[in-house]
């Protein structure tokens, strides 16, 4: 699956432009001050959206959540406990890590908020078998070499969130970087194919993007 690709189920929107939903995605980590892991889940296949793609867990923010910051953190923990069955502490701290929005080309949108967490130790991860079907920890790298060689499928987001996160050789090294950045929106744009070929995502700052 190319890296620029649209997710598996996404639609091209030719109308109205579709309000983002909030969203939060947790990029759970481990590995402390020597080396850097990262928990994936992947969808079942049966899912109409982003079916068998490995993603990091995440949902969208409901009403019970409250509002701004702490109902995207509220989601946050939900979400990694429904998901993967990892209950976070009340005292664990999420790090925002990225803002993320859909492009405009494409029917179902989010505005997702990309939080860094600790995972606790001693602990694994459950799925339900029914909308998440595995959970394994990966080292960055070896999370898109598996992709590249068709063992797994990645998403654009999970794909971008990897190659970001690959140039830190700990978990206490990344945490550190994020604690003090400064997040600023994406917002990745829709290049409709020509001539036969499939639209393909571009990012701020890459050639196409403000044609």
């Amino acid at each position: 699956m190319s890296g620029d690709a649209l997710e598996p189920g996404a639609q091209i929107n030719t109308g109205q432009v579709t309000t983002p939903r909030l969203a939060a995605t947790v990029l759970l980590l481990r590995g402390g001050a020597d080396r850097l892991e990262v928990l994936l889940a992947r969808r079942t296949p049966a899912a109409r959206f982003m079916g068998g793609a490995w993603v990091f867990p995440g949902g969208s923010v409901t009403g019970e959540d409250g509002e701004g910051e702490a109902a995207l953190r509220a989601a946050a923990v939900r979400e990694v406990t429904e998901e993967v069955g990892i209950t976070l502490p009340a005292e664990a701290e999420l790090v925002v890590f990225s803002n993320w929005i859909t492009p405009e080309q494409v029917r179902i949108r989010f505005d997702t908020w990309f939080f860094l967490a600790a995972a606790p130790g001693g602990v694994d991860p459950q799925v339900d078998g029914s909308e998440i079907v595995d959970a394994r920890w990966f080292e960055p790298t070896l999370a898109l070499a598996a992709a590249e060689h068709g063992e797994i499928m990645l998403v654009f987001p999970t794909i971008k969130h990897l190659e970001q996160i690959s140039a830190f050789g700990s978990m206490d090294e990344l945490l550190g970087y994020a604690r003090g950045r400064t997040v600023r929106p994406v917002q990745p744009r829709v290049i409709s194919g020509e001539g036969g070929e499939t639209a393909r995502i571009v990012l701020p700052g890459e050639p196409g993007y403000d044609d």
